[in-house]
């Protein structure tokens, strides 16, 4: 099995939790959040350039919007702006009766529905579930009794969804409806073990393998459409969060990492924790797709 250790560091940004990076095709920027920093993050690879705003909620994730600005799931629902520095408005209340809870990782289907899921901000068991948003706004819970709901993706032919619940150490995968937005058929597609870290977030390639980043793994690997692992990507950090395909020929896989929690020396074996990384795997995958509404 292949294991590549080449990555090159694109910015050292001393995220607490860096997660969900978006390559927003519409700009040629890469966008990701600091979950506790409360930063949503822009980076212009054609002038290296970064740029931050500053939220009053914790982000769970950021996309962009088919009309322009972005769509955030928040701590008590799904938000939008007309920008990246204009104010956002709430378009859809989710969990809003349970101050213990947050949304978490997000990501639009090709319809530019947006699928988002919610944890307990203490991980307490089977407390979080995942949502469809609709572009009206209208919302439906889809999977309930979640713990960490974390990375989806889609197959490139539209007919599969995957699913990471960290906290179960696996990787699941529904059939899936385009046209009406329905998961059925759920199953297991891979059981990771626990000495690989916690499985986050994830990137689907246009082979349709998967992309998925360990959380004290120090790695993202890739697993074949029958979940097979056949790719390694080692990274000089433990807290490997999320992963995107991004940049012009979608062939840079931007990783994100965190420095929660780690020890003093720890942070000292890992100075880099927290950085935004990018590698170049040598297959490309896909920006991702606007909020339609």
């Amino acid at each position: 099995m292949p294991v590549t250790p080449e990555w090159s560091l694109v910015v050292d940004s001393h995220n607490v939790i860096g997660e969900g990076p978006a390559w927003d095709a519409q700009t040629g920027t890469l966008l990701w959040i600091d979950i506790i920093g409360r930063l949503v993050q822009r980076y212009d690879p054609s002038i290296r350039r970064t740029t931050t705003r500053l939220f009053d909620q914790q982000i769970g994730a950021v996309v962009p919007r088919a009309t322009g600005g972005l769509a955030l799931a928040l701590e008590d629902g799904i938000w939008v702006t007309e920008d990246d520095t204009g104010p956002a408005r709430r378009i859809a209340p989710i969990e809003t009766d349970d101050p213990l809870t947050r949304l978490n990782d997000a990501k639009c289907d090709r319809r530019g529905r947006l699928w988002a899921g919610s944890m307990a901000h203490d991980s307490r068991p089977l407390a979080g579930a995942l949502y469809r948003v609709d572009p009206d706004g209208s919302v439906e819970q889809v999977v309930d009794d979640t713990t960490i709901s974390n990375g989806i993706d889609w197959s490139p032919d539209d007919r599969r969804m995957y699913y990471i619940d960290s906290a179960a150490h696996r990787l699941d995968v529904f059939d899936y409806d385009l046209e009406t937005g329905r998961v059925t058929g759920r199953r297991t597609l891979v059981e990771f073990p626990a000495d690989a870290g916690l499985p986050d977030g994830m990137a689907a390639d246009v082979k349709g393998c998967l992309w998925v980043a360990f959380y004290d793994g120090w790695a993202v690997r890739r697993y074949t459409p029958a979940g097979k692992l056949d790719r390694v990507i080692e990274l000089p950090v433990a807290r490997v969060t999320s992963c995107a395909f991004a940049g012009s020929d979608l062939g840079d896989l931007y990783i994100t990492t965190a420095s929660a929690g780690l020890s003093e020396a720890q942070q000292s074996d890992q100075p880099l924790a927290g950085a935004l990384f990018v590698a170049r795997p040598g297959v490309t995958g896909f920006a991702a797709t606007p909020f339609a509404g």
